[in-house]
């Protein structure tokens, strides 16, 4: 079993941790509603994807 020589130290383990962090959802504007949705999914407002009616939406 591999076992570490040496101790690895703070600014390793900090240079490895760099791409660790979480970064915040994209959005985009639906073109058929124009409120925000996430990209490559059916808009949660009007339901409409690829300017196509996919799911219907009750009104609240």
């Amino acid at each position: 079993m591999a076992v570490p020589k040496k101790r690895t130290s703070k600014s390793r383990t900090g240079q490895r941790r760099a791409h660790d962090a979480l970064s915040a959802p994209t959005f985009g504007e639906c073109p058929q509603c124009h409120e925000m949705k996430r990209p490559h999914r059916i808009c949660p407002h009007c339901g409409y994807y690829k300017g196509k009616e996919v799911m219907e939406v009750e009104a609240v």
